[in-house]
């Protein structure tokens, strides 16, 4: 081989140069030139984004709790919270504060930064909102990050939750608009907008996301990703949800998302959405380590952390801490806790 040829070889084999991620508004054509990518060019891509925005490379534990489970009114069809679906899951009242604070206390004992409480409410009334307020402050003042999913909310409501110290709330936009009344039809797109709108007015950052598997096609996961992107600002914190298929919900019979296209959605969120907290949420359980350290390398670096989701499973602690420390990662930290000390 001569020098020419050596040279040309050499060149050949050198790694793609990193391509300077381009900020939105992002159309759907775009992200869905994303998704087409090859598979591995994608994820270089995505963990190049995820390495400039995130050098330290943490994992943030967040906690879920059900405050107030089952009842709800609306009919989402992947939710077995729905009072219209036989899922065996039964309507309880609102947790009291001393059951709140010691699951919050457990949580970030077991290493987790925030603690979300959700209820299922289609909208909490105001005695509802005075009610959560108290749990909101009783878990700031453990030195938690606090977040709260309780449906639409009115801008009084959001006021109300941010001066009792709420720093996230969560309100999953869940797929694509032209998608959507296939999945719930007692609440509309721009309904889900408005609370979002209210969120943000208050001052509190926004926890906003989707679920993938409850069979919509490509274009309609880019047309969810081109909501969330397309937000100004997009989400601090964009959890990325598997469909759970529980018995008795109308989605139940869903085929299974194929793992590949479930990194790929976490590497597209990482890429349009640099700088946010991108979650593995529900549907962990099912994944097993080799698809979530995938996830982790295309730019997820948050998780769901503890048994439980609302009512559906999630890996137990010691399943994840033994999965963190496997692939050498660590986790993220509150100010309070490293100045405690605190589980790596």
């Amino acid at each position: 081989m001569g020098a020419n040829d050596l040279q040309q070889a050499i060149t050949l084999r050198r790694p793609a140069k990193a391509v300077a991620t381009p900020q939105g508004p992002w159309s759907v054509e775009a992200i869905q030139a994303l998704f087409d990518k090859p598979f591995m060019e994608l994820l270089f891509e995505a963990q190049t984004v995820h390495r400039r925005h995130f050098p330290e490379g943490d994992i943030e534990l967040a906690t879920l709790l059900s405050v107030k489970t089952g009842g709800c009114p609306e009919n989402c069809g992947y939710c077995p919270q729905s009072a219209e679906f036989d899922t065996g899951v039964k309507a309880q009242k609102l947790m009291e504060v001393d059951e709140v604070v010691r699951a919050a206390q457990a949580a970030k004992d077991a290493g987790a930064t925030r603690f979300c409480m959700g209820a299922a409410w289609r909208a909490p009334k105001d005695r509802d909102v005075e009610k959560v307020a108290v749990l909101v402050e009783a878990v700031k003042g453990l030195g938690l990050q606090t977040c709260a999913t309780l449906g639409m909310l009115e801008p009084h409501h959001a006021q109300q939750l941010k001066a009792a110290g709420l720093d996230y709330y969560n309100h999953n936009l869940d797929t694509a608009p032209e998608y959507y009344t296939d999945v719930v039809d007692t609440r509309t797109y721009q309904d889900r907008l408005d609370t979002l709108a209210a969120v943000r007015g208050a001052g509190i950052s926004v926890c906003c996301g989707g679920i993938v598997g409850m069979g919509e096609q490509p274009v309609h996961r880019a047309g969810l990703i081109a909501q969330l992107a397309n937000m100004d600002p997009y989400p601090e914190s964009v959890p990325i949800n598997s469909l759970v298929r529980v018995p008795g919900t109308p989605l139940a019979d869903s085929e299974p998302v194929d793992p590949f296209d479930f990194v790929r959605m976490i590497a597209v969120a990482r890429i349009t959405m640099p700088t946010a907290r991108v979650r593995l949420s529900a549907g962990r359980q099912q994944m097993g380590e080799a698809v979530q350290a995938l996830c982790f390398m295309a730019g997820a670096n948050s998780i769901f952390y503890g048994d439980k989701l609302l009512v559906t499973g999630n890996p137990d602690v010691d399943a994840d801490v033994q999965l963190l420390r496997k692939l050498g990662l660590r986790s993220h930290r509150t100010q309070e806790q490293a100045e405690e000390g605190g589980c790596a």
